[in-house]
């Protein structure tokens, strides 16, 4: 009976999550498919047809949507990791007593809503705005240069919104780092770049891989940034969804879309892993052969 038991308890304590996960996102996701694989308006109805030829379709007519979603979210993701590094490095290794405050002003702007973040950068960037004025000021924008209604603004805010995840993955695997091997590298390597580019930065890959995929995942399918921030010359493959789904009504279409965003990034993810691994997902070291 208690051999029963033991092998039953690690099924009994991953219930609750399988069971959310099924409910919220395994039949959702069924639902989706069979959505996706129909025909149809929404005056005549749609009809259950396997009709594969929406994905094909949707992938013809949106290319450009989806290259400009990678390459935001790209550009977003390596600007968070250059800006984020040096951040969480510093609060890990010289924060000291200020580490938890340091934190907490990380991840403060996400008391306040998506939606509100992302008007303030409106705001900011807008074309009588402080910013715009001194770069005009200093010759960087012209008279009539402006930053509103621009990939740089889109790229900007999907940056500032997403950074906090960037962050935290950082200052985690940072943070774990035996302060001994900084000092025994630095009796070493004397340098602090080397330090940091031989050890440091090794040992601390989990936690890069982990804020790229973070940060990268949910930027790719972003819309609210290139819908405020932006224009349609700027607009991601989410914002094509969310028009096909909510404002066109083309269920079909959008549910396909969604399934070709969600394969691309998981086969980045798995090629990802491919070639480096999966001790750089998962930060397990590898056994001695």
């Amino acid at each position: 009976m208690s051999q029963i038991r033991r092998q039953a308890l690690p099924w009994a304590l991953m219930g609750p999550g399988l069971l959310w996960l099924l409910i919220f996102f395994a039949i959702p996701l069924y639902y989706m498919a069979q959505i996706s694989l129909k025909e149809g308006t929404l005056d005549t109805g749609y009809q259950f047809t396997w009709h594969f030829q929406t994905y094909a379709d949707a992938l013809k007519n949106y290319d450009a949507q989806f290259l400009r979603s990678l390459w935001y979210a790209g550009l977003s993701t390596l600007i968070a990791l250059v800006i984020g590094y040096p951040l969480a490095y510093a609060i890990a290794f010289r924060g000291g007593k200020w580490k938890n405050a340091l934190l907490l002003v990380v991840i403060l702007p996400f008391f306040t809503t998506y939606l509100v973040r992302t008007l303030s950068w409106e705001t900011i960037l807008e074309d009588d705005g402080v910013v715009v004025n001194t770069l005009q000021t200093l010759g960087i924008l012209g008279p009539d240069g402006r930053l509103l209604a621009t990939s740089a603004a889109v790229i900007a805010g999907i940056t500032y919104n997403f950074l906090p995840f960037m962050i935290l993955p950082l200052y985690a695997s940072l943070e774990r780092i035996d302060p001994r091997l900084v000092e025994a590298a630095q009796d070493l390597y004397g340098r602090r770049r080397d330090v940091i580019a031989r050890v440091v930065v090794p040992l601390s890959m989990p936690g890069i891989v982990a804020g790229v995929l973070l940060t990268f995942i949910p930027a790719a399918g972003d819309f609210i940034n290139a819908e405020l921030l932006g224009t349609p010359q700027q607009s991601m493959i989410g914002n094509v969804i969310q028009s096909r789904y909510l404002e066109i009504s083309d269920y079909p279409t959008a549910a396909a879309l969604s399934f070709l965003l969600m394969l691309i990034i998981l086969v980045m993810v798995l090629v990802y892993a491919w070639f480096a691994g999966t001790e750089a997902l998962t930060g397990a070291e590898e056994e001695p052969a």
